[in-house]
Order: structure tokens, then sequence, then C-alpha cells
């Protein structure tokens, strides 16, 4: 199943003669830290010992998950990225929720009917507190949801429920939702994290605090209050953050006291974590770390298929990427099969388009650009740039994503464009590719509703230029097949639309497609219960650890 690494090996040869900047890429805000743990058996990690993960330490009422990245907020309404969510997740919970096959299920809502083409009723459970003791209502579905759509709070989430046009509170336990026109996947958005329900008292302390100076979130980030199975203890930024067990939950108390979510940005200290019980959970696994987890007693691979697409993006707003030709040659200089052999080592399919073909909207009837760096070099030249061109790739401080860069760094040479990787820090990244500051950037997106309206709305809309759409695409036919697609009332119309929304994208290569990847997590065999969804986020309710 896994492959050699001299692909992968010569690629980086290559890349080593090409120009590599470095900025920041440890946390530098209070708190943060060299993030190892004393006693870790990091040496082991590097290789110089030999670990035995069987003899490890355990603590069963703390389950330890370390992972790459720190969160941007506790607030699920003003932040937009997948480590955030993975934590909110387990403090707010949503109205509707899904299976690890995409199938709805209730949440806090019981039930949810389309009365009609834009009214959609939902009868939600009752007996529900919050953690800070105050009831769950009509009422509080009504503030999150205005919440979220209200423009003085600016939330990322916003998109997911603009075709909201009222919330109508019909009864304690009853609410009615009205959409401006027909929105089929309204429900698979109200599954989405994004819409975790907070209770009424924060959201109101949230405003004064708004009133008083301070910014939308702030108070939610120290006091946050939702109704899921764990409630938050602290979060020290750039290290870690902490949960405990709801005792006053009102379903089924989850498996363990306590979960620390621990920020390691080394690949390798993870995977020491791992070995001598530091962490019962790790996350990323690099793809060439997984035989070595797999190798040892004790720990083990769990991997699951995603709804995630790695992307290249292009700064459309400046040149040489506002020129179609210019981002199609690029697109034919990749070879995305040698990516996937080379750093992913088999554990991901290449990307055709944006969409996944687990996604509802993919078509195996969209035709990729195709690998041809000779037809590369010709349009570069129709386009001005015979001798090629320099720029800059942006990406974070994932091994993963740096190596992918170096391979294109060196891919893209071969064609003649000079290409300069910069590395920055999560929160950094975030920040200066919202506002343009670009040039080519590294990222992923997990159509967590399953439902290409989430990713390609997103993605490609006008109106999420510096949030989702850090391309900054501005093109009407676009957006018009993108609303299209949003308030079509039936499968076979929207799956027509995707289909034409999708080869215009590929196209015109509004984007670089790189892979669809799986994701590698490591476990310790004590650890029982555990499932990581399609859209990325940890399940950690039933989650128990044996001693």
């Amino acid at each position: 199943m896994w492959k050699s690494k001299t692909l992968k090996a010569a690629f980086l040869s290559t890349a080593a003669a090409v120009v590599f900047t470095a900025c920041a890429s440890e946390p530098d805000n209070e708190g943060a830290g060299d993030n190892a743990v004393p006693g870790n058996g990091e040496e082991g990690a590097e290789g110089g010992e030999e670990v035995d993960a069987e003899d490890a330490e355990i603590d069963p009422d703390n389950l330890v998950i370390a992972t790459l990245s720190d969160i941007e907020a506790i607030d699920p309404h003003t932040s937009n990225d997948v480590p955030s969510s993975t934590v909110q997740h387990n403090l707010f919970e949503s109205l509707i929720t899904q299976t690890e096959d995409m199938e709805l299920e209730p949440g806090l809502a019981t039930n949810w009917e389309n009365v009609d083409e834009t009214t959609w009723e939902l009868e939600l459970r009752e007996d529900v507190t919050f953690h800070d003791g105050s009831d769950f209502n009509a009422e509080v579905v009504k503030a999150n949801l205005d919440r979220i759509l209200d423009d003085s709070i600016g939330s990322p989430r916003a998109a997911l429920f603009e075709m909201i046009e009222e919330v109508v509170v019909i009864d304690d336990h009853t609410v009615e939702i009205h959409t401006e026109y027909p929105f089929s996947p309204l429900p698979s958005h109200l599954a989405h994290s994004g819409g975790g329900m907070m209770s009424l008292e924060t959201i109101e302390a949230d405003y004064e605090g708004v009133e008083e100076g301070g910014q939308p979130g702030d108070y939610i980030n120290e006091n946050p209050s939702g109704t899921g199975f764990f409630e938050f203890e602290e979060w020290t930024p750039g290290s870690e953050v902490v949960l405990t067990r709801n005792d006053d939950y009102w379903g089924d108390p989850a498996g363990v006291e306590q979960v620390t979510f621990q920020v390691t940005p080394e690949d390798l200290t993870r995977i020491g974590e791992l070995e001598t019980g530091a962490a019962d959970i790790i996350f990323p696994v690099s793809p060439s770390d997984v035989e070595r987890v797999e190798s040892t007693d004790g720990i083990s691979m769990y991997e699951q298929e995603s709804l995630g697409l790695a992307y290249i993006g292009f700064n459309m707003q400046k040149e040489p990427f506002d020129d179609p030709d210019v981002r199609r040659a690029l697109s034919m200089g990749i070879n995305k099969e040698d990516l996937l052999e080379g750093v992913l080592e088999g554990t991901g399919t290449p990307a055709v388009g944006p969409l996944g073909e687990q996604i509802f909207g993919f078509s195996d009837a969209v035709e990729e650009i195709p690998y041809d760096p000779e037809a590369a070099q010709e349009l570069l030249a129709e386009a001005g740039y015979e001798d090629g061109f320099e720029t800059t790739l942006w990406t974070n401080d994932s091994r993963e994503r740096i190596d992918i860069a170096e391979l294109v760094q060196a891919q893209l040479s071969a064609i003649g464009v000079t290409v300069n990787i910069e590395v920055l820090e999560w929160g950094a990244y975030l920040e200066n590719t919202s506002e343009g500051q670009h040039d080519m950037f590294i990222l992923g997106w997990s159509t967590a509703t399953g439902d290409a309206d989430y990713l390609m709305y997103n993605l490609f809309h006008s109106s999420q230029q510096g949030d989702g759409n850090k391309s900054f695409l501005d093109d009407p036919e676009i957006d018009e097949l993108l609303e299209e697609g949003r308030s079509a009332t039936t499968e076979a119309e929207r799956e027509d639309i995707y289909e034409e929304a999708m080869q215009l994208l590929v196209d015109d290569a509004r984007m670089l497609y790189l892979y669809h990847q799986d994701y590698l997590v490591g476990v310790r065999d004590e650890v029982q219960g555990f499932w990581k969804h399609p859209n990325g986020i940890y399940q950690l309710h039933e989650v128990t650890i044996e001693e």
C-alpha cells in the first residue's frame, strides 16, 4: 500500500536549488512555546531511541489529542477553520447532525419539514439546558441564526445561512425558517458546526461587550455556553484547549472526564507523544510516518476518506494571475500523480476540479486540464512570458504542505517559473490571505455539508472575497450559476448547474485543484469508540480509554 520515497527525494533534491524563504512558523502569542513534553520520548521520535508504546502510562480520565495547529476562536459564529470547529463541535450542538455516511439525523431539532418551497418548520428537543443553566428553546434558535446573519458581527459563517429571510418563533419548541428562495440543502447547512447553538445570555453579553468597544466573540471566547457533552475549562493560546465533561448533558454523558487539545506543530514530536502516551490521538500523521505507526505495538492508524479539497489558489486581482492562459499554463505544469506519490504516498485522489465524487453535484463528465509542460511553456509565451516569471507561494507550517510547495516549486521551474516559498504561522496565514497580500497559496476546504453549494459558493462567489474566496474571483457568470444552484428545486436541475459551473472553473483554471486527501490519524490502542467524520470533525462523545 505504501509507496517508495524515491520520487519525493528526487524532487526535493531539485527543489533545493530554488529559493526558499521562511517566515515565523512558531506561535509567538502568550502561552506559546516549544510544545515538547518532558520525558515524552522525543529522542526516540527523531530515531535516536527505540520506544515501546505498549509500556506507556495512560490517564484514563483525560483524552489528549495532539494537533498541528491552534484554534482561532471558541465562538463558532466568528471563525471558519477546521481546528476551531473540532473543538467547538464538543461544546455547541447543531440543530441537525450527520452520520458518517452523510445521512441527516436529529440533533437539537427532533424533526424538520419543508412546509412549502420557502418555509421550513423545526420541532425542537425539550428539557435541554445550556452549560450556564439557561433553557434551550425557539427564542434561542432565532437569536443564534440572527447573530450569524448580523452584518455587524461579520460572521464568516453567514454564507451558510444567507438565504434565510426570517426566523419565526411559533412556540417554545417550534420554529419556522423562511428563506428568500427555495433552498433544498438547508437541513445539511443546519448540520454544520458553524450553526452551533449558544445560550441567549452569552449572546446578549457579547453584544454588550461590542457596545463597550470589544470585538464580536470576545466574551464568548472566554465564557462559552453551549449544550454539548463537554464544557469549556480553559484555552491557553498556542498551547492547549481543555474541556471537561458536562455531567448535566441531556443525553448520555461523555465517556471521559476531560479532553485536552494540545498544540504540537512538529510531526515527529506528535509521533513521539503517541508512542509514550503523552498523547492518545494525533493528527495529522504524515504519509511518510504511517509505516512507523503501523509497525509499533500499542498504536495504530485510523484512516478516513475526506470531503476535503487541497488546492493552490491564485490572487486573481494581481498580474499575471488575472490571465487565464497563465493560470492554465501553471496547471499544465503540475503532475498531480507525482505529487500524490511523492508526498502523500498514495493516500489521496487527484482532483479534476473543486468537487470530489463523494459530494452532491460532482460530475465525472467534467474534463480536466492535462499535465503537459510543453504546452504550458507555449501558453506562457503567448501570454507574454516566454522567459517565465518570478512569484511567491505561501503555505502554513504543515510538513505535508511544505513538501507540496517544494515539489510544485521544482515542477514549475521546469516551465520557466521561479517560485519562492514563504511559510507563515497559521493565524497570520489566514489573516494575510484574507487581506489579499499573497500571490499564490496552498489551502484546503472541507465540504462539511456534503453538498456542492457549500464549497462552490464559499470559494468562488464574489460576495465571499477575503473569506472562503481568497482567490478574489469576481465573475458574474459564475455568480449567476452558483445562485441558480442554490435556488433550483430538483436534484437533476442542480446537478446540471454544478456540472456547468465546474467545467467553467476548470477551463479557466480558477485555482490549481490538487487532490482530495485521506485523513491519517494516529490512535493508541487503549482508545475505544473514536471516529473521525468525513468533514474532519473528531467524534469524541463515546470515546473511552481502557487502563
